[in-house]
């Protein structure tokens, strides 16, 4: 009988939280409204709420990100295991942890031990929430929950479960693509300092393709994205004592080609005054708030802006549409 199949919990989720604070959000959303363009931090998109919306785009037909990488994952999901040691795994932007779960499950079907499990995310009772269920179905797994913006400077607790673990992080669903370049050089450094010399990052990313594509993938025919970006306008409302009539606002993501990147906005559909946390803001019809954007590279672009990190290329593995790919970098020594 395998290990796994007679372990019990090694120990019950430790969950740390760094969320951050209720004036934090108060700040970065009046800093981001008095700038040109507006904009809101795609972070304060994930409350529960934004979690729970994210899950259900991730599902859509035209969101062919998930489904795709996903298949990756199976497909490879031996040879991808076999990147993964027993010590450490770091999951950034955990989510409802679907895709680790195959990675776990090709270490079950070969008799090898799970690392501990460290999973990183925004939304605290999502991430909580999954990592119970993930102890639920893998009860030899030890899992550590931190509720942290991990595009911030972080550092992982300091608990015995850790110490002088090999470290692998797990970076899937593209989500790089939401930083600028710079700061995705500044946060793929801050990941190679995390796991440390000779740690591994299995990261996905979005491939370049045609707006037909794309568009439909941020803008489903069903509406399920322009809830979700709406959404922060309803946080703002309960959070921040702020007016906003939803049904003065529209959604709208564009591709643009020039940078390469898939943008998304909030639009005034009227001019109006709104208040929030006490301040008039003021929008002009047809005004866009920024939300979020997501470049698309390609591997070249992409080996590029790892090595500026310290990464290496070990490997990459792709669809047969080369949609989307999966790499396998390692931090040099």
């Amino acid at each position: 009988m395998t290990a796994f199949a007679t372990a019990s919990v090694t120990a019950p989720l430790q969950l740390f939280d760094f969320h951050p604070v209720l004036a934090d959000f108060r700040s970065a959303v009046l800093q981001g409204l008095s700038q040109t363009p507006k904009r809101i931090p795609a972070t304060w998109l994930y409350d529960q709420r934004g979690a729970e919306l994210f899950d259900q785009i991730t599902a859509l037909e035209e969101y062919y990100l998930t489904r795709t990488e996903m298949q990756i994952l199976q497909e490879r999901a031996v040879e991808i295991g076999d990147r993964i040691t027993q010590g450490a795994l770091v999951e950034f932007g955990s989510g409802s942890s679907q895709k680790i779960r195959i990675l776990f499950d090709a270490l079950r079907a070969k008799g090898k031990a799970l690392p501990v499990y460290v999973g990183l995310d925004i939304s605290k009772q999502h991430l909580q929430q999954s990592c119970e269920d993930l102890q639920r179905d893998y009860p030899e797994l030890a899992a550590i929950a931190i509720c942290a913006d991990y595009t911030q400077p972080l550092r992982l607790p300091d608990v015995p479960v850790l110490q002088n673990r090999h470290k692998t992080a797990f970076f899937p669903g593209s989500t790089l693509g939401n930083l600028e370049p710079e700061d995705a050089i500044a946060f793929l450094k801050t990941v190679a300092h995390l796991i440390g010399p000779g740690g591994d990052l299995l990261i996905g990313i979005d491939l370049q393709k045609s707006k037909s594509i794309l568009e439909p993938a941020y803008d489903d025919a069903q509406g399920i994205s322009a809830q979700f970006a709406l959404n922060v306008l309803t946080r703002m409302n309960r959070e921040l004592g702020a007016n906003f009539d939803l049904a003065q606002f529209r959604y709208e993501a564009v591709y643009n080609e020039a940078l390469g990147r898939i943008e998304m906005y909030i639009v005034s559909q009227i001019a109006q005054t709104v208040e929030v946390a006490g301040e008039a803001i003021a929008f002009a019809a047809g005004e866009r708030l920024y939300t979020e954007h997501s470049y698309k590279y390609t591997p070249a672009q992409f080996n590029q802006l790892a090595a500026q990190a310290g990464f290496r290329t070990r490997s990459v593995w792709t669809d047969s549409q080369a949609l989307f790919m999966v790499v396998d970098l390692a931090t040099c020594p």
